[in-house]
């Protein structure tokens, strides 16, 4: 039985895709050796679920539909920077969610639960936290070059747009960088649930 390496995400758009290249290209001034997210791989990852078996997807898709059902549309403003763990070690550097975090965080949780019943989804240690990727750090000493460039990005504005549905991706792991497609996407609700 053959596997997919699957993730449920957000898209946030072409006008905040367009913005966060060009942040990236001002925060690769700095001199670090930073893996940059490719634009066509922006997104605002919900759940990781990992290698997932191929008989199970169109459950995980209808599971995922079910779940967009029962939530709004919302409007998602990207906007700031930071790093995990922290901005003095980082190890990957992210945009953050201004508005619609919270609306993230409920859709996580509609979807969460029945992935950790299907058993397709380790549930994880840390508090999910909505951020969309900009980079991931090569080195220590590069982390200490974007850890001073971070705060002159504080205040970036990536934009806004409505978050309107969910896809379910899989991912492709080559040379060049992961390769995403998507298999199943779920509209969100329009107006009140």
């Amino acid at each position: 039985m053959s596997r997919v390496r699957t993730f449920i995400a957000v898209d946030v758009g072409e006008a905040i895709v367009e913005k966060a290249v060009a942040l990236q290209s001002q925060l690769a001034h700095c001199g670090a050796e930073v893996k940059w997210v490719s634009a066509e791989a922006m997104h605002v990852t919900l759940l990781f679920l990992g290698e997932v078996e191929d008989r199970d997807i169109v459950r995980v898709c209808r599971t995922v539909q079910k779940a967009a059902s029962q939530m709004p549309e919302f409007s998602l403003r990207v906007g700031g920077v930071g790093a995990f763990p922290n901005p003095r070690r980082p190890k990957v550097v992210w945009a953050g969610i201004t508005n619609g975090a919270d609306e993230l965080r409920a859709l996580f949780k509609l979807i969460e639960e029945p992935m950790l019943e299907m058993g397709v989804y380790r549930q994880e240690e840390r508090d999910y936290t909505p951020h969309l990727t900009l980079g991931r750090m090569r080195g220590e000493a590069d982390g200490q070059l974007i850890a001073a460039e971070l705060p002159k990005h504080i205040a970036w504005d990536g934009g806004r747009t409505i978050a309107s549905e969910v896809l379910v991706m899989s991912s492709d792991l080559r040379k060049a960088g992961p390769e995403y497609a998507v298999m199943g996407r779920s509209k969100l609700a329009h107006g009140e649930v």
